[in-house]
């Protein structure tokens, strides 16, 4: 019998209601779990395609490994993951933000640009705490999805709107290792330079190539693998080797563990990725946690991490020991951003630039020991803040260098391992408003701001051109010598050109190139100091003239230190003199010079020549002279001058040939105690940075773990008037107990103070409720 009920009639009659309406907010009614219908107000739990509002004052705690998905969480009360069992989220867009209303829309937080009520509980998302990781028995999952109706512009997310987002996983010793010996093919078991523990079996890893020579036509010999077996320091994969890693002496592929037990991913990397973000005044670190298959390709701001805008307000935030893999819009972003913390993680696989420091204005972050594998090119993205950036595949991208490089590596990226960039236009000035010691702003040009520190850095296997390119288009525009780039330890095999430093005012110490067609690449000699140059194995050009083909050296050179390793350049002098000299100013010292390795032949020039390529008329009166110190013996130097000079042309009898230091353009004659010049005069005048980037409460014991930023050499850190225990050099990590503390809010500051005298003016300061 058919029956027409009343509700089908109105079904047939009446139009359809809004989504809003057909599917109600669901809103918590009290702190419990997530999986318990009394938590929720109409007595029943959110299902899939529900809108979710957890109000401020709750505490709902997420213990469900469900298939659902629900379509938007706002948070303004707090939603923690049950850390005792396993967990899963599928899920549309995350916001936590504080309010009653809940909404899918203002993603630029414009609402929520004003401090929040210190005395106020922040709204949040936890995924495990500090003090509380996801322990290594159980896993959390947030997988994201573009759920219809959702803004796929800007969805599916994760977006932190003045509120807090923890996620922390279960930590590991490292994250990322050197091989301990060479992997050959074939190979099942692999030796890592050090004990790994916290990795097992099933664990995802990716070796990084060795094999590329900076050949761009050359693919990938990265290898993902996964661990069947491990004992200690050796592994035994779930696959044998079809390339050979290198894991001997000076030059080792890199061993990186993408997995974690904490994942943040997109349900379907072949659709409408995720991506997230943290706005100005939201809190939180992100330590462990595994990232794969996010960002929007070619879209602005939606990155796989994004720091966007937050100024000083997150000052001890940390994104610390994570795997961001298979990004395809770069692994981290940080915009706008001061004294972030980012150390120990892993970036594999990103569409545009790895770690990338987005408009300029970006001061005092700390990046240390993070290993960027296979930036690839991508699009210039539309709207984007610095036009000049072609987003072609830097590990480590930035505009402005007043912050700290660390122990990065670089591995196998298309066009940098790093890159410095700063171009100007008629467009495009590059003063901007800049964070001062003091806290307050200054409008510089931040071209002339140096690196807080940049040391032990390291870059191989490059795909396209560079190692590290240092400055090309700042348009000879630079610090001053009291205030000089510092480049200290760097590393640069396997690539095509090494290291092009067209800054002004650069002293680079301990600098080692090696496999490279092209050393010291493109320069802009100008106040350039080089100490313990080595170069081995550079068949093209291996120490350059000013400028390359424009053959023009603008200011003064010295290199203490230089040597030359096997070099078969092919027919190019080891060390190039340029042609013009247009300040008059020009003039090059070599002191401390050794050539091993070296045989004569046919095609061999010299060690001191004119390069190849054009070969224009001198434009200018004077050439650049090359004193090579101590050649024929102590206070016995070598001036070495182009056959094509005025100095040459105007006393070519007093110049002569000397067997293998000129060749067929150059001449020398001997000279005496001409002194060894110094062109810089650093001074420190630069107080250290330091953040707090961890506090903990057990009883009436408090713990705080911080970090250290200086260019020189940090005398003490103070916390409360105490002085914490440095856990690594220079106190780029420190550690302060503090015991019988009462109950109640403690407000914690630190401070530094270096060498020199400098101290912070603008404490860290963290208050513990």
């Amino acid at each position: 019998m058919f029956r027409i009920t009343l509700l089908m009639l109105t079904a047939l009659f009446l139009p359809a209601l809004p989504a809003a309406e057909a599917d109600p907010v669901v809103r918590s009614a009290k702190s419990g779990a997530w999986s318990d219908p009394a938590t929720w107000g109409g007595g029943k739990a959110p299902g899939t395609g529900a809108r979710v509002l957890i109000r401020e004052g709750h505490r709902v705690v997420y213990d469900a490994n469900s298939a659902a998905v629900i379509r938007a969480i706002n948070v303004a009360g707090t939603l923690t993951f049950d850390p005792a069992k396993d967990t899963k989220l599928e899920v549309g867009l995350i916001k936590i933000q504080p309010g009653e209303d809940y909404s899918e829309e203002g993603f630029d937080c414009d609402g929520h640009v004003t401090q929040p009520d210190p005395d106020a509980v922040r709204p949040a998302l936890e995924v495990g705490t500090p003090d509380r990781p996801i322990d290594a028995k159980h896993t959390a999952v947030i997988r994201l999805h573009l759920v219809p109706g959702l803004k796929k512009e800007s969805c599916p997310a994760i977006i932190c709107c003045g509120g807090r987002w923890d996620s922390h996983g279960t930590p590991l010793s490292r994250t990322w290792v050197k091989l301990g010996t060479t992997a050959k093919i074939g190979d099942k078991a692999v030796s890592l330079a050090e004990p790994v523990p916290g990795w097992k079996a099933g664990d995802k890893l990716v070796l990084t190539g060795t094999q590329t020579h900076g050949n761009s036509k050359t693919a990938s010999t990265a290898e993902e693998r996964t661990i069947a077996a491990i004992d200690e320091s050796k592994l035994t994969l779930d696959e044998p080797l079809k390339f050979t890693h290198l894991g001997d002496g000076e030059y080792r592929a890199e061993v990186a563990n993408l997995s974690r037990n904490v994942v943040v991913e997109s349900a379907d990397p072949d659709g409408e990725r995720g991506h997230t973000m943290y706005h100005r005044h939201s809190a939180g670190s992100l330590t462990y946690t595994e990232f794969r298959h996010l960002g929007k390709k070619t879209a602005l701001g939606r990155y796989a991490l994004h720091f966007h805008l937050i100024g000083d307000t997150m000052r001890g935030s940390s994104v610390v020991g994570n795997s961001i893999w298979d990004s395809h819009n770069r692994f981290l972003t940080v915009h706008g951003t001061n004294y972030l913390l980012v150390k120990d993680n892993v970036g594999y696989q990103s569409v545009g630039h790895g770690f990338f420091f987005e408009d300029g204005t970006e001061v005092y972050n700390v990046l240390d020991r993070n290993l960027a594998v296979g930036a690839t090119a991508g699009k210039k993205l539309p709207k984007q803040v610095l036009p000049f950036d072609h987003n072609d595949g830097a590990g480590f991208w930035w505009t402005n260098s007043l912050n700290t490089f660390t122990r990065n590596v670089a591995a196998e990226c298309d066009q940098y391992g790093f890159r410095y960039e700063a171009t100007p236009s008629s467009s495009l000035t590059l003063t901007f408003p800049i964070r001062q010691p003091d806290g307050t702003r200054k409008l510089v040009d931040v071209r002339t701001l140096p690196f807080v520190r940049f040391e032990r850095n390291e870059v191989h296997s490059s795909h396209g051109l560079y190692g590290v390119n240092l400055g090309e288009g700042v348009n000879r525009v630079g610090p001053d010598v009291k205030h000089p780039f510092v480049v200290r330890d760097l590393k640069i095999w396997d690539v095509h050109y090494a290291f092009r430093p067209q800054v002004p005012s650069l002293l680079v110490e301990n600098l080692h190139v090696n496999s490279a067609a092209y050393g010291v690449y493109h320069p802009n000699f100008d106040n350039h100091v080089y100490r313990n140059v080595y170069v081995g194995h550079t068949h093209t050009e291996p120490f350059n003239r000013g400028h390359d083909d424009l053959s023009v050296q603008y200011g003064r050179l010295t290199v203490d230190g230089l040597t030359f390793d096997g070099c078969r350049s092919g027919g190019m002098p080891l060390v190039q003199i340029s042609d013009d000299n247009p300040t008059g100013s020009a003039v090059t010292h070599i002191r401390n010079l050794k050539v091993e390795n070296w045989s004569d032949n046919s095609r061999q020039r010299a060690i001191v020549n004119l390069g190849g390529g054009p070969r224009p008329t001198p434009k200018t009166e004077h050439g650049v002279p090359v004193f090579v110190h101590d050649w024929f013996g102590p206070g016995r130097t070598a001036l070495v001058v182009s056959t094509k000079s005025g100095e040459y042309k105007q006393d070519a009898d007093a110049y002569r040939a000397e067997a293998k230091l000129t060749g067929d353009e150059s001449r020398m004659k001997e000279v005496h105690d001409v002194p060894f010049p110094t062109l810089l005069d650093p001074i420190d005048d630069l107080p250290p940075t330091t953040v707090i980037s961890r506090v903990t409460r057990v009883g009436s014991t408090v713990t705080v773990r911080g970090a250290t930023a200086d260019n020189g050499t940090v005398t003490r850190v103070r916390v409360n008037g105490k002085e914490p225990k440095p856990t690594a050099a220079n106190f780029a990590e420190w550690e302060l107990v503090l015991e019988n503390v009462p109950a109640g809010p403690l407000t914690i500051e630190a401070a530094a103070e270096d060498a020199a005298g400098n101290a912070e003016k603008t404490p860290a300061k963290v208050t513990l409720r």
